[in-house]
């Protein structure tokens, strides 16, 4: 079990419904708007709410941020590749490489905010990461499926047989992004500026793109960076 700090976290825990939620712990002074929202949602859900001093609050929450909203929640429950395909215009992500959890997280808000369907990410226990994940996504992480595979190779594969395009982000035999054609079904691959895309996702590529500098610039730009711009120009075509 992990806590979550802040009213953003704790309401996309809560209605979520990605996690059990053991209860939630709020402040005995706080009285705004937003806390009876989260009060009612949490009595439709018949989740417990306590209320602690401030001072308890701060003792038990890991940073100042929390706002005096606290939520305990149990493991996460991920989804299936399958799960990830079954929106009516796919657009899946695969991540690699991004193993700080709050790049991990900006890239969650960016790929919720641009309609991504679905994350695929290779198999790694992101528990205690959790937290962070969740607040530095501004929830975005709870809202996304989120797909962990043993083998991140059969679940493009199984993304490409159902017929997904895979586009790779990866300089060699590239086009610019812009001229990549995303109103379709889609893989959009990323990985971390040290390390990559794996082989056994870059050797399934339909096609490679690259995001043209406007100076000439050696070093990549990192995974959440590549991400954002990426997923805009989906936004964009898709309109």
């Amino acid at each position: 079990m992990n806590w979550f700090e802040g009213a953003l976290s704790v309401k996309a825990v809560m209605m979520s419904g990605r996690r059990p939620v053991i209860k939630l712990v709020i402040d005995q002074k706080k009285k705004d708007k937003d806390t009876a929202f989260i009060l009612r949602q949490a009595a439709q859900r018949q989740i417990p709410v306590e209320r602690w001093p401030r001072e308890k609050i701060d003792q038990q929450a890991a940073g100042r941020t929390h706002g005096g909203i606290l939520a305990l929640a149990g493991d996460r429950n991920y989804q299936s590749v399958q799960e990830c395909l079954d929106a009516p215009q796919p657009f899946i992500a695969v991540l690699e490489g991004i193993e700080d959890p709050f790049n991990l997280g900006y890239a969650f808000r960016t790929l919720y905010a641009a309609g991504c369907t679905g994350v695929l990410m290779g198999s790694r226990d992101w528990q205690t990461a959790q937290p962070t994940i969740v607040k530095s996504s501004a929830g975005a992480s709870e809202q996304l499926a989120w797909c962990l595979c043993e083998d991140l190779g059969a679940a493009v594969r199984q993304c490409r047989q159902a017929g997904c395009v895979l586009y790779c982000a990866q300089r060699s035999d590239a086009i610019d992004y812009f001229d990549a054609d995303f109103n379709q079904p889609i893989v959009l691959a990323i990985g971390g500026e040290l390390r990559g895309l794996s082989r056994d996702v870059l050797e399934q590529s339909d096609q490679n793109i690259v995001i043209p500098y406007a100076r000439p610039v050696r070093s990549a730009l990192n995974g959440t960076s590549a991400v954002a711009a990426i997923s805009f120009e989906v936004v964009r075509q898709r309109r």
